[in-house]
């Protein structure tokens, strides 16, 4: 069966094709908040791009608008404004002030919140080789990292306490896609955190160049495509499936921190990658698998 019959007739392996695009347009979005780096505040700075986020996405939300959400959606919406809100600070914070790479390893602590959360609140299954490329993932990440071996600096600290309210934001997401559009879940987070970012910008503004402005509508663009495209593959397939396919993003992050920014590739990079990958790898080879026997009869059913 071909790749692209596959990707039609299992929704697991959309989810698996949507997650990997994902992995390419959030690395893209790093690289461009490096490339600002510190002049300007965090916090304005994330103001900037989810208010040109909004600009892009509204039109799209208006047409396409079904109508007011629930109250339980609502407030499902207001709660995860407020956590992606504060992760985003602290991301825009410590993407400025340490390498792409290392950035991008201490977010995999959100993917572990992620996949136990899924299990524990959206009931999804935790099958074996899920949890162990879960495992190998984060243990890639580890040997990246090498905790004990190194200082925690105020960048590394503030990417550590984003991991949780990114994985709270990730699972609410998740939950809205049972009753909402990919649409209007990217829109309402989009318009949420803007709103919720105004007032700490309007305290730390400063006049943003037209050179600042121009990479942040470029992150505005790529970022709200990534969330859509994240939407898309919680729609498609469970989080547990999805999630450590993240993992993928290391690999991009590093081959553009040292093509791009000069950065030293470590040798423990390369060893935690190839980990990362193995997993990714393995698991996206089961998820084939699987969807192939769901969708070949057996041998007795050829027969009736």
């Amino acid at each position: 069966m071909s790749v692209s019959n596959s990707l039609s007739n299992s929704t697991t392996l959309q989810g698996i094709a949507w997650m990997i695009l994902t992995s390419f347009l959030f690395v893209g979005m790093t690289g461009i908040i490096r490339h600002l780096g510190s002049d300007m505040p965090a916090i304005e700075a994330a103001f900037i791009r989810y208010s040109l986020g909004t600009l892009l996405i509204l039109p799209m939300l208006v047409r396409h608008w079904p109508g007011f959400p629930s109250k339980r959606d609502t407030r499902l919406y207001i709660f995860r404004g407020l956590m992606h809100g504060g992760g985003v600070i602290l991301w825009f914070y410590a993407m400025a002030r340490i390498p792409i790479a290392e950035v991008t390893a201490i977010g995999y602590v959100a993917p572990i919140f992620v996949t136990i959360g899924a299990a524990l609140f959206l009931g999804e299954k935790l099958q074996f080789r899920r949890i162990g490329g879960v495992i190998a993932g984060f243990i890639g990440a580890l040997i990246i990292l090498r905790p004990g071996f190194q200082e925690i600096n105020l960048g590394q600290l503030a990417q550590l306490c984003a991991a949780p309210l990114f994985a709270v934001s990730f699972l609410i997401a998740k939950k809205l896609t049972g009753t909402q559009s990919s649409s209007m879940i990217v829109g309402m987070l989009t318009i949420g955190c803007a709103i919720i970012l105004l007032p700490g910008a309007i305290i730390q503004w400063r006049p943003p160049t037209t050179y600042e402005l121009a990479w942040l509508s470029l992150a505005a663009v790529i970022a709200t495509s990534g969330h859509y495209t994240l939407t898309r593959a919680f729609q498609a397939a469970p989080i547990t499936v999805t999630q450590p396919l993240g993992f993928l993003q290391l690999i991009w992050a590093s081959i553009l921190g040292v093509m791009v920014f000069g950065e030293p590739l470590d040798p423990f990079v390369m060893i935690g990658g190839a980990v990362i990958v193995g997993a990714a790898t393995y698991i996206s080879h089961r998820e084939l698998q699987v969807s192939r026997q769901e969708q070949t009869p057996a041998a007795m059913a050829t027969k009736l």
